[in-house]
């Protein structure tokens, strides 16, 4: 069984992360989130083929052509022309059924591995207000009648969640697909043309999905992965005064000094520096190479390699990329004084982010000033500087804008 995977885009809507990687790379415990993708796949199909096209150069460092036991093959899709545009690039090398799934969402093994029972199926969620998604129609057997965008009148609560099963029929459908209202091809179009002629079904969820839309959806699915950890895996040192409760991994050559206060699910990279003295809470991975300064706390965050957190400093429900240096005193607030969920904001429109608390999204290569504070869901773009004292109160863009 093969599988192809949607990961050639640009992910705007992810900025200011995926102006230096491409999502699939951006890390979820301190693993690409592409390789979640795999481990899910495993046992499900024996070859992966990945459509890239931007920053693909950085998903082939990682992966090679083989990861594990499945095989890796790539096809770029030079031109982003919707995804029915990017499935039809794969004809070629499509031998039978064939899964197809979206790089930047989680899809459960469960789920996946039922497709494999279709002929031709859509992965789909019950959402009590649709009208922002793809719904089917269904019949009594779960037969796909229909299929409508963000429907403006009720055909049902059944989801369209990007990922499904094919044969190589598609491809008649793809090739004939129109252009949609938004100028791309879309696989929706196709997938609604087969459907009219031919039996295809949708398939209810019943493990997870895990959305990556936006860059603080990171964070809960971070968390989800961390609830499943059970166990500890200490390589490094622990000095003798520190507490470790909770599981906690800490990866080789990382010090964790006195006095520091470590409460789990907790991942700490290869050669880090721990304290003394900080408090790492739960929800929390640390990537390779990072140092975390005197009497620091950070909470339910992600912070990515080679970055250093200097002393006095809090980092709360929060995004850090690599070689980040966050200055002495460093301040993230993660809650609103009139107690709203945080707004945040994508392409010049605020978006409501859903969460109580969230804090800030710092790209590569920025290095703040001592005692820089920034506002709830305010995001700062790779590479920028602030400041000693500066209070960072709206995003801070840079020319790779």
């Amino acid at each position: 069984m093969q599988a192809v995977m949607l990961v050639a885009g640009k992910s705007t809507r992810t900025y200011p992360l995926t102006l230096t990687r491409p999502k699939p790379m951006l890390p979820i415990v301190n693993k690409p989130l592409i390789e979640h993708n795999l481990t899910q796949l495993k046992g499900v199909v024996d070859e992966v083929i990945l459509i890239v096209g931007y920053r693909q150069e950085m998903i082939q460092a990682f992966l090679g052509d083989r990861w594990q036991d499945i095989k890796i093959t790539y096809c770029e899709q030079k031109e982003q022309l919707g995804t029915g545009h990017a499935v039809l690039q794969v004809e070629p090398y499509i031998k039978d059924r064939f899964i197809v799934l979206n790089g930047d969402d989680i899809y459960s093994h469960q789920d996946m591995k039922k497709l494999t029972d279709f002929e031709g199926a859509a992965l789909v969620k019950h959402v009590d207000d649709p009208s922002q998604y793809g719904v089917y129609a269904v019949d009594s057997t779960n037969r796909v009648l229909n299929l409508v965008e963000k429907p403006k009148t009720f055909i049902g609560t059944l989801t369209n969640i990007g990922c499904y099963i094919f044969s190589r029929e598609i491809f008649t459908d793809l090739k004939t697909m129109p252009l949609s209202e938004r100028g791309e091809y879309e696989l929706t179009t196709a997938i609604l043309s087969l459907a009219l002629r031919k039996a295809f079904y949708v398939s209810p969820i019943e493990g997870f999905w895990l959305t990556n839309g936006f860059p603080w959806e990171l964070l809960p699915t971070q968390e989800f992965f961390m609830r499943e950890m059970t166990a500890s895996s200490i390589k490094g040192e622990v000095e003798p005064g520190a507490v470790l409760k909770g599981p906690i991994e800490i990866g080789e050559e990382t010090i964790v000094k006195a006095g520091s206060y470590l409460e789990g699910p907790v991942v700490i990279g290869k050669n880090c520096l721990i304290g003394p003295n900080c408090y790492i809470r739960k929800y929390t991975a640390i990537g390779d190479n990072c140092r975390i300064g005197h009497a620091v706390e950070i909470k339910n965050s992600i912070i990515m390699a080679n970055t250093n957190v200097c002393h006095l400093s809090y980092v709360g429900d929060s995004v850090i990329g690599s070689e980040v240096n966050l200055g002495a005193g460093f301040i993230s607030a993660n809650v609103r004084h009139d107690q709203q969920k945080v707004l945040s904001s994508v392409k010049g429109k605020l978006f409501d982010t859903g969460m109580n608390k969230f804090g800030t999204i710092i790209a590569d290569g920025v290095h703040t000033g001592v005692h820089t504070s920034v506002l709830p869901g305010r995001k700062i773009w790779p590479n920028q500087t602030t400041y000693p004292g500066q209070v960072v109160d709206r995003d801070l863009v840079g020319d790779n804008s």
